[in-house]
């Protein structure tokens, strides 16, 4: 259960018409490293959690990641609000004009659809708390990568927040990481995960 507002997180307000900086800024709404395949996976893999409060985390971080994708939406629809045609074809955004007019449709910076082979859920603990670990840095990078070819003041301030929360991400993952060890008595985790594989040790 989550309660709506009506309010993205951080303000948009970009007033000037750049299909180019759309092309790359989308990456992070459908590409390999963006908000939609983080949320999916934070909120697929809190479901086989053992340790409750990081399920809670989990719920949160995904939760919060739904409106980072507000965001990166709202940073397309604005750049790309008053195309022209001319626009479109001058900065190389008219393959995506033609399939998608200006609507907003998952892909990568590439062109790349959007496919749930971006994200895991592993159903092992350790496992899913490092790969979001690994997924925050990957999406930090991306997000420097944005602000080292964007030069617009209006589109570099919510890139610069987005970056910053990837960066709490990643600490509260670390945090839950080491929790989730110290409860799964991480010596013998590797070897065997007690609870789930008790009924096969019974056939030894």
């Amino acid at each position: 259960m989550w309660l709506y507002e009506k309010n993205l997180e951080y303000p948009v307000k970009i007033t000037k018409t750049c299909p180019k900086t759309a092309q790359l800024i989308i990456s992070q709404y459908g590409g390999p490293d963006g908000e939609l395949s983080a949320s999916l996976r934070y909120l697929s893999q809190r479901y086989t959690m053992p340790v409750r409060e990081v399920g809670g985390l989990l719920t949160d971080i995904g939760t919060e990641e739904l409106a980072h994708l507000e965001i990166i939406c709202a940073m397309v629809y604005q750049l790309t609000k008053n195309l022209s045609i001319e626009e479109a074809k001058t900065a190389g955004f008219d393959a995506y004009y033609i399939d998608h007019t200006a609507a907003l449709w998952p892909q990568a910076a590439a062109g790349v659809p959007f496919t749930a082979l971006e994200f895991q859920s592993k159903g092992d603990a350790l496992a899913d708390l490092t790969e979001d670990l690994a997924a925050e840095q990957k999406a930090r990078t991306v997000y420097d990568n944005l602000l080292r070819m964007i030069d617009d003041p209006e589109v570099r301030e919510p890139l610069k927040f987005l970056r910053a929360r990837e960066v709490v991400h990643f600490q509260r993952f670390g945090e839950a990481l080491e929790r989730t060890k110290e409860r799964l008595d991480s010596r013998n985790f590797y070897y065997f995960n007690p609870e789930f594989d008790r009924q096969f040790l019974k056939r030894q």
